[in-house]
């Protein structure tokens, strides 16, 4: 397909990791033509002056934000922005008829006031949360299909949810209360520098943070439940820091009806599973490991089951900087473009 035949595609807040990942997915994709680039800092004569890992495959200019620029260049715009400055560039964009994938928080979550309370301001832009379309594929595939503004998942919330998705489903946990303790690499901080994220602060050790019910992923994982199960879901969601840049490692707590065998779940699990490109449901007695993830768009989901205590274990292991981000994206776009939906997110984890 030549190029001038392709979608044209802008990626706005470019020069994250975010959106350097989403770059490096969409050249490889062939069937999109990545045709401008916008950041909010770090604005450059070429693209690889700022992220020197695409130097000889895209020279395009890093330039300032312009919604009337992109619509100028582009049908389709992934928005790598930090919450409350998306709210501005998508509306704008919008209102130029440009399709928009958002990575940020700010149309995730269906009710202004839970995002206000959550995220400390009002949304601004209420008008438009009836028209994003939630983007975890193996939940909405059919709504993403045409869709003009979405959602993209945030990763926590993807690793956490994927592998209560068939239990909830299928009736096969009993959810009054989801414990949900979930890894994550340093990467998912992004790329502006933090003390806490400093190579000597966080090389060495593993801490928790935003405990007991603070971190601003938990309502978008009680909501994705909530769908599923059709009644409020309650979640204790601890989030941890450890050593390493990429990758997150979920491990969620539910009680398990008598009798129930990991190899049940497994089953279930799969069926659940059976269209989506990306996610693998592991044997039982098989565990999931972020190195197996690691650059890919895939999701590696396990069930134990502990009798003594009558919990069901489930566990996924995901990237979070692309079926957490960037690769979901794509995904995304691939079903509301009508590509096929693991178009340019086939490639394997790297190794080692």
């Amino acid at each position: 397909m030549a190029q001038h035949d392709r979608p044209g595609v802008a990626v706005v807040g470019a020069t994250g990791y975010t959106g350097a990942e989403l770059l490096r997915l969409l050249l490889g994709h062939g069937g999109v033509a990545v045709t401008a680039l916008f950041a909010q800092t770090k604005l450059a004569a070429r693209a690889s002056q700022v992220l020197p890992s695409l130097t000889g495959l895209c020279e395009l200019p890093i330039e300032r934000f312009d919604p009337d620029a992109v619509a100028a260049r582009a049908s389709v715009a992934f928005c790598a922005l930090p919450h409350g400055a998306s709210i501005e560039a998508v509306t704008a964009l919008r209102a130029r008829g440009v399709k928009v994938f958002d990575l940020s928080a700010d149309f995730r979550l269906r009710d202004p006031a839970v995002y206000a309370t959550w995220y400390g301001a009002p949304h601004g832009a209420t008008a438009l949360l009836n028209d994003a379309v939630y983007g975890l594929a193996e939940l909405n595939r059919a709504r993403l299909r045409g869709a003009e503004l979405v959602a993209v998942p945030g990763c926590y919330p993807t690793a956490s949810t994927l592998p209560l998705l068939p239990l909830l489903a299928g009736g096969l946990a009993r959810p009054e209360t989801v414990i949900v303790h979930a890894l994550s690499g340093v990467s998912g901080a992004g790329r502006t520098p933090g003390a806490s994220y400093h190579f000597p602060e966080c090389s060495e050790g593993a801490r928790n943070y935003k405990v007991a019910g603070t971190h601003r992923h938990t309502p978008e994982i009680e909501q994705t439940l909530s769908t599923v199960l059709g009644r409020p879901v309650t979640v204790s969601f601890t989030p941890t820091l450890v050593p390493m840049t990429r990758g997150i490692l979920s491990t969620s707590y539910v009680d398990a009806p008598e009798g129930l065998t990991a190899a049940q779940l497994v089953e279930a699990a799969r069926d659940y599973f059976k269209d989506s490109p990306s996610v693998s449901v592991l044997d039982p007695g098989a565990l999931p490991d972020t190195l197996w993830v690691r650059g890919s768009n895939r999701a590696h989901v396990a069930y134990a089951v502990d009798p003594r205590a009558q919990k069901i274990v489930s566990m996924c292991a995901i990237d979070n900087l692309v079926k957490g981000a960037a690769g979901q994206a794509v995904q995304c776009m691939n079903l509301a473009l009508g590509f096929d939906e693991g178009r340019g997110l086939h490639g394997a984890a790297m190794f080692p």
